[in-house]
């Protein structure tokens, strides 16, 4: 796969390239937070069109995610997210997109930075230099898509201009999953306070328990295959039905740091994550999970790619590791806070410490790794010594041991 970053000058105009003279393209456009089943099925049914009309596959991928750059805009008087300002909303990196994307066989991802001057584009004038530029003979989106100034260009909209100019084929694809839920509005992470896997509070509730429970926690309707609902269920623990819209186990990924290293004196030595977790943290407890050893990072890695500048998306590095599972992969008990038994000095620093279920001695420091999520154990709690703190260890070991295997 190719990618291409491009970066809109002041006026949101963007620099599109020209593929090929006389190949066309089908075209898909969206952030794809999470990849999730939905955007996968989305960027399937292009890769699928365009191997059938002999078309290049193409994702236009927008960086930051839409959401958050005007949320930014509306804080910072319409001024776009400043180089290094992090996404905390956002559920996968943008490389994670990409190795996603790359997986299911497209041949151009653009990156396009997504400005306020480039959202103030009508989706006529998008849609227009996607015809014009990228040779885009059909466009793939999902069945609830919108795009350009004020969200105007819905399905609708865009279906009946596919219709009156003839230049291009609108293709939607269900990715509505097994329909609605409902989500509290401004939903802020809650710990869960018992131990297992939370359940759903409205499973079994009747219509009427529907109601007064959306009523009470000012909810709205979300579709189940969605970012917002993923979100909202890793904020209350609910890993199992966050994985089961992903269609594969949540992650994050950092580099894995020198820590107080206490779980080594107590016989449970972690890899501590550093302060730059790429992807969304679920809310604070104890998981079962994997840890994956991606190596160290590639120097080069580090370099900010040229705007503009088509380059081969080298996946090999960290898919090959990926794919090394039994290698590099190992069962993991994870904990996420503020580790409150040892806290004394009431530090609200977030810490990913990842306890790898092996013999083998592991010494990971620098390396980049990955902590994947399948299950919530437990909520965080105070021991009152380090030797009942060992004892519930060895229990979340056994429970990571049976979800793991």
């Amino acid at each position: 796969m190719k990618t291409i970053t491009l970066t809109p000058d002041v006026n949101g105009m963007v620099d599109w390239p020209t593929l090929s003279n006389d190949k066309k393209s089908v075209v898909t456009v969206g952030s794809f937070d999470g990849m999730h089943q939905g955007h996968q099925a989305v960027i399937r049914r292009v890769a699928e069109l365009a191997e059938q009309e002999k078309a290049f596959s193409v994702v236009v991928l927008f960086d930051p995610r839409p959401a958050m750059a005007h949320a930014y805009a509306a804080q910072h008087d319409g001024q776009d997210p400043e180089a290094g300002v992090r996404d905390v909303e956002a559920l996968t990196s943008v490389d994670e997109r990409l190795r996603a994307i790359d997986a299911i066989g497209v041949d151009y991802t653009l990156i396009v930075r997504y400005t306020m001057a480039f959202a103030a584009k009508s989706y006529r004038f998008f849609l227009g230099q996607m015809v014009g530029k990228l040779g885009m003979r059909t466009l793939v989106l999902g069945s609830d898509a919108a795009m350009g100034a004020e969200r105007a260009g819905n399905v609708k909209a865009i279906e009946n201009l596919a219709l009156a100019t003839g230049v291009f084929q609108l293709d939607v694809v269900n990715d509505l999953g097994p329909g609605e839920t409902r989500v509290p509005v401004n939903a802020k992470p809650v710990m869960p306070s018992e131990s297992g896997e939370p359940s759903d509070p409205l499973e079994g509730a009747t219509k009427a328990e529907r109601r007064a429970w959306s009523k009470k926690h000012q909810a709205k309707a979300v579709r189940v295959w969605s970012s917002t609902n993923v979100r909202y269920l890793l904020g209350r623990g609910r890993i199992k039905d966050a994985d089961a819209i992903l269609g594969h186990a949540h992650a994050v990924e950092g580099t894995v740091a020198h820590g107080e290293e206490r779980g080594r004196t107590i016989g449970f030595p972690t890899a501590n994550l550093s302060e730059n977790v790429e992807g969304y943290l679920p809310v604070d407890g104890v998981y079962a999970g994997w840890l994956v050893d991606l190596g160290e990072k590639p120097a080069e890695a580090e370099e900010k790619p040229e705007d503009g500048v088509s380059r081969q998306y080298d996946s090999s590095s960290t898919n090959a590791r990926l794919a090394a599972q039994s290698l590099y992969r190992w069962p993991a008990a994870i904990s996420i806070g503020t580790k409150p038994t040892f806290n004394e000095n009431g530090d609200a620093q977030r810490v990913v410490e990842a306890y790898a279920i092996t013999d083998d001695w592991l010494d990971l420091y620098g390396h980049q790794a990955r902590v994947e999520f399948v299950g919530f154990l437990r909520p965080q709690i105070k021991f009152d010594s380090a030797d009942d703190l060992v004892a519930e260890l060895k229990r979340n070991v056994e429970e990571t041991k049976r979800l793991t295997a």
